[in-house]
């Protein structure tokens, strides 16, 4: 039975900031009470959730650990401000960005897309007709001219109701199979989650995450299901601001001033006429001043998200200018390695979306 209703998410997202704070803190100091404050820590990416996320768990414990996957991908300037803080754990995956691809794919389309995408062809070629190979739209005569092993009759009809109307029932990405290069989702699995289990399994530390529910279909699932904090889920985690706004983020790091990444540029009122912005690039009094009221809607100038520089999930539902042309004008160094050719010592990044583009009808700009 779920902890949570939707009508309960959304009750809680639209409290007063000040009045979330206080839930929040309550949330930590229950799982501090749980496992102690030797037995946390806060999952520290130097974006500005998890920077807000820190601020509060040190306000109240401040000898809490932070731990920071340093895989590479980050932007420069979020690497140098976690350099700022003190009592951080530095990890490291034990493959790179570029061996990762290699074994495994280029991260793009979406996440779970791209995991069905790379199985599939996985199990393409390993001469098996699976449910991720029919979600591709591959159907049992063609799985028996490609000489692929089928199942049984009763699989064969649990994969037909499984994939219709399915999410995964994507053959619009079937081209993929056949693209020179793999596609799949496991970059963040290698370079991200298997350092953190295998830290968290080395101190038996439980983490503060900063994840919130609005920012996807699975973190509202897993909100409803478990609430903020999962004590009895398979990895005990805490995500003491799930019901937090995006907006809530930017009016606390206004509000107390704390610093954040330069990579997000200023944070200013986002005042808009007919979808164009009155202010483009400028500050205005109240900007330059700080006095926001709780209703102003607030933006950064400059990045809104720094996850993975590198990342493409999701880049084909981008309006211009998408990260690949801000990456060109902002980060020109790291822009020319990944659009280089792999014989260049580059990532082929300009290759693989022009085929994508030619071959999955989309316009992916960069």
């Amino acid at each position: 039975m779920a902890k949570h209703t939707l009508d309960e998410l959304q009750q809680w997202q639209a409290l007063p900031l000040g009045i979330k704070i206080r839930m929040t803190e309550e949330r930590i100091r229950d799982w501090v009470r749980e496992y102690g404050e030797d037995g946390v820590y806060v999952s520290f990416s130097g974006g500005k959730d998890s920077t807000v996320l820190l601020d509060i768990v040190r306000k109240l414990y401040p000898n809490v650990k932070a731990v920071f996957v340093d895989t590479g991908l980050e932007y420069p300037e979020i690497r140098e401000f976690v350099r700022g803080f003190d009592n951080v754990d530095w990890l490291k995956p034990k493959m790179n960005f570029k061996q990762v691809i290699e074994k495994y794919g280029y991260p793009f389309i979406g996440k779970k897309q791209a995991g069905y995408i790379g199985l599939a062809r996985k199990n393409i070629e390993q001469g098996k007709y699976t449910l991720r190979v029919r979600s591709m739209g591959i159907t049992v005569e063609e799985a028996k001219d490609m000489g692929l092993k089928l199942p049984s009759e009763e699989m064969l009809a649990r994969y037909e109701r499984t994939t219709n109307g399915s999410i995964y029932n994507i053959p619009k990405y079937r081209e993929l199979l056949n693209a020179d290069f793999r596609i799949h989702s496991y970059c963040c699995d290698e370079m991200k989650k298997k350092p953190i289990f295998a830290y968290q399994k080395r101190t038996g530390r439980k983490p503060f995450i900063g994840t919130m529910a609005y920012e996807s279909r699975n973190r509202r699932n897993a909100w409803l299901q478990n609430g903020c904090n999962a004590f009895n889920a398979k990895k005990p985690s805490s995500q003491p601001i799930s019901f937090w706004t995006e907006q809530d983020i930017l009016h606390y790091i206004k509000k107390y001033n704390i610093p954040y990444a330069s990579v997000y540029g200023d944070i200013v009122i986002d005042e808009k006429v007919d979808g164009d912005s009155v202010l483009e690039g400028q500050m205005n009094m109240i900007d330059y001043l700080g006095c926001h009221e709780p209703e102003d809607k607030l933006k950064t100038t400059g990045c809104d998200r720094t996850g993975c520089m590198f990342c493409g999930f999701g880049c084909h539902l981008e309006k211009s200018p998408n990260r690949f042309e801000r990456m060109k004008e902002t980060h020109p160094k790291q822009y020319d390695y990944i659009m280089r050719p792999k014989e260049q010592g580059g990532l082929n990044y300009k290759e693989v979306i022009d085929w994508i583009n030619e071959h999955g009808n989309m316009n992916i700009k960069y």
